[in-house]
């Protein structure tokens, strides 16, 4: 289970009225724009610009739910890679409402070039940007490099 603790980076997030089903619970699916905001916010920690940087792609996402979030509470959203490999990496993402862990994700996210849209090498810079800002370093491929 992923602990707060865990997490170099915790986003703070109101929960808006437009997220929100008629029960006032959040929509399932908005779970993972939160997952896209802390993402957005952990590759800025990391001095970088999102999309204006680097160029990544989603090619898995998942989400396990322990518990709703409701209108106007106020949550952290945390995520942290996890894994490193040769042009890819996997984000963990979770979702707190104080202590309460609500939700956790797991992103497959590919290092692509702008312009083909093809695989590429994470950059040695981005990996040595992640090994310093991670409070528990990422897993490595077997080839003792980012895959």
């Amino acid at each position: 289970m992923l602990a707060r603790p865990s997490f170099t980076l915790l986003y703070p997030l109101r929960v808006r009225w437009a997220e929100c089903d008629a029960q006032g619970i959040v929509f399932n699916v908005n779970y993972f724009l939160y997952f896209d905001v802390a993402m957005t916010e952990w590759l800025r920690a990391l001095g970088l610009q999102g999309d204006k940087t680097m160029d990544f792609f989603t090619v898995h996402a998942e989400a396990d739910y322990k518990g709703s979030a409701r209108f106007d509470e106020m949550l952290e959203i945390g995520a942290r890679c996890a894994r490193l490999g040769r042009t890819s990496m996997t984000i963990e993402a979770a979702i707190f409402r104080g202590r309460d862990l609500l939700t956790t994700g797991k992103l497959i996210y590919v290092h692509a070039d702008r312009d083909t849209q093809a695989k590429t090498p994470l950059p040695e810079d981005f990996i040595a940007r992640v090994m310093s800002f991670e409070k528990t370093a990422p897993e490595m491929s077997a080839s003792g490099r980012a895959g």
